[in-house]
């Protein structure tokens, strides 16, 4: 937190620490009321944008692999600083789109997708289609639960193979309100076709 309070253009508006650790760390750390977060191996975080919760889950898990994909090169250099701060060995900023990753060396390579505050549930569930194994996870992280946004990620989620896992409401600190995660789990194979070109998902979302 003191490393993203003195980056001189950090990509949030959240750098004082304290409120840093309140709105980014332990909002982060709620995903760990799931199992699938707590015992996932390789985690990929998507849009990582100033490094959570990627960075968060980094340190929380250890043991775990964790890459930052982040399609802006402004964003992947603080996180590269910011894991440098923290010492975060277990932790890499990928510089690329999700689509583009997933059809390249990250295709099939996780057994969690992560997604922050990014984008509709059914746009995050094409993206996460061909990063994750079968039997992985997508956790999104969300506010307020919006019917139409959920009839979206179901409905995506019975075209690529994917069932939803369930919603969780998190109080990751005292008078948070509307947080939910909301969980999608890879149960057959991607489809052909996908992913689509970078833009695709949210051009021409398929729900």
């Amino acid at each position: 937190m003191r490393a993203l309070a003195a980056e001189p253009d950090p990509p949030t508006t959240v750098r004082n620490p304290d409120e840093a650790v309140r709105q980014h760390v332990a909002d982060s750390l709620s995903g760990l009321e799931l199992e699938e977060v707590r015992s996932a191996k390789a985690i990929v975080d998507i849009g990582a944008g100033a490094g959570f919760p990627g960075l968060v889950l980094a340190a929380a898990l250890p043991r775990a692999r964790v890459d930052l994909v982040e399609a802006t090169r402004r964003k992947v250099e603080v996180i590269e600083r910011l894991a440098r701060a923290a010492a975060l060995a277990n932790a890499r900023a990928i510089a690329t789109r999700a689509e583009e990753w997933g059809a390249a060396a990250g295709h099939e390579s996780y057994d969690l997708v992560t997604a922050r505050a990014l984008a509709p549930l059914g746009v995050l569930v094409e993206y996460a289609a061909p990063l994750l194994v079968e039997g992985g996870t997508l956790v999104a992280w969300k506010g307020a639960r919006d019917e139409r946004d959920e009839r979206g990620g179901a409905a995506a989620a019975q075209q690529l193979g994917f069932e939803p896992a369930g919603v969780v409401r998190v109080e990751p600190f005292e008078g948070a309100r509307n947080r939910h995660l909301h969980a999608f789990r890879k149960i057959s194979p991607t489809p052909p076709g996908f992913p689509r070109r970078p833009g695709m998902a949210s051009k021409r979302p398929l729900a």
